[in-house]
Parts: structure tokens; C-alpha cells; sequence
């Protein structure tokens, strides 16, 4: 683990929810963006890493989220909840103007350091995900690897499935973090990641 000073998050308050690109704040801090399947625990993931129990609301209704939620962190950096993808039942038409919202906000937030891509380590390689990670990989969008969800399995289980997640997504152990949102395993390697990001050049 790369050394440095991991984020520090102190007060965070919800800011707006944007269904287009028209109502997008101001950029004028960076943001960080979180994407993942729909029900793969982005927002349990989000409420642990701000230390907050219930501040991103979590539904146990897959493709509740259809917009892009945005927090204020202590008046200093955005994060943003992209709505999840992947969910069959949501209506087609809608499911492809949420992605059409996303894809256009990521391609171009000038303002965007990382997207954290968010992948449930108990399952093999969705291939939505494989093509998201193409997708950002294609653009040059700076991303990072989550596996979430790992309190779910033992040890050995879980460095099994991680390295299989790994070989299919063309990455190293030290390009992903394993994390638990029950836990809090792997919140302190997550700010510290992303406090790398944050101090990128623009």
C-alpha cells in the first residue's frame, strides 16, 4: 500500500440529486464517483466509508437509484452515487437514459479524479462490469477496484475469488481493495487510495 495521508472525512451533508447534466453543480472541487450493479452494496459501502449510518438511504429494491446523488465532504471534494446498472427489471427506455446520464457525466466531468467500480467478490465476473472497466480503461478515467461484500467468506475464499476477479479484469492485488461495509475492512486502504487520487494533477 502506497504511503501518504489517507482522506479524512469529517462533516458530510447530501447536496442534490441530478437527473441531467443541466442541474449539475458547480465544478468547482473534485469529485469521486461511485458505480457498481444494482444491489451490489454501494451505498452500505458509502455510509461506511463516511462514517455515517444511513445518510446514502439503502433500498432492498434493485434500480432505486436514478440519479446522481451528490455529497458535499467538509466543503472540500464531491461524491457522487451514480445510479446502479445492470437490473433486468427496470424498464429498457429508463435503464438507457440512466446509462445515457452517466456515460456522458463521466466522459465529461472535468472535475472527476476516480471512479470507484464496486464488484461483489462472492460472484464470478459480470460482464457488465468487465465492459465497464473497458469503458473507463478506453477513456483514460482513472478507476478503482473494489471487492466488496467479503465478510461473506472465509480468507482462503476470498483471495480465491479475488484473484480470479483480478485475471478477468487484467489487474495485480495492489490495483483493488477488498472491503467489507458490515466490518469496516479495507476503509482505511480505500481513503488512503483515494486521497491519492485526489491529489492528482488535473
Amino acid at each position: 500500500m502506497p504511503g501518504g495521508p489517507a482522506l479524512i472525512i469529517k462533516e458530510v451533508t447530501f447536496l442534490d440529486s441530478v437527473f441531467s447534466l443541466a442541474r449539475l453543480p458547480a465544478a468547482d472541487r473534485p469529485e469521486i464517483a461511485f458505480a457498481g450493479r444494482s444491489n451490489v452494496g454501494k451505498s452500505s459501502l458509502l455510509n461506511r466509508l463516511i462514517n455515517r449510518r444511513n445518510l446514502v438511504k439503502v433500498s432492498a429494491r434493485p434500480g432505486k437509484t436514478q440519479s446522481l446523488n451528490y455529497y458535499a465532504v467538509d466543503d472540500t471534494i464531491y461524491l457522487v452515487d451514480l445510479p446502479g446498472y445492470g437490473y433486468a427489471k427496470v424498464d429498457k427506455g429508463l435503464q438507457e437514459k440512466w446509462e445515457q446520464l452517466i456515460a456522458s457525466y463521466l466522459e465529461s466531468r472535468a472535475t472527476l479524479r476516480c471512479v470507484v467500480v464496486i464488484i461483489d467478490i462472492r460472484h464470478a465476473l459480470k460482464e457488465l462490469d468487465r465492459l465497464l472497466v473497458e469503458w473507463l480503461r478506453e477513456r483514460d478515467i482513472p478507476l478503482l477496484l473494489v471487492y466488496t461484500k467479503i465478510d461473506k467468506l472465509s480468507r482462503n475464499e476470498q483471495h480465491r475469488q479475488a484473484r480470479q476477479l483480478d485475471a478477468g479484469l487484467g489487474l495485480t492485488a495492489a490495483d483493488r481493495i477488498l472491503f467489507s461495509a458490515k466490518t469496516g475492512d479495507g476503509r482505511d486502504q480505500l481513503l488512503a487510495k483515494l486521497a491519492l487520487f485526489l491529489t492528482l494533477p488535473e
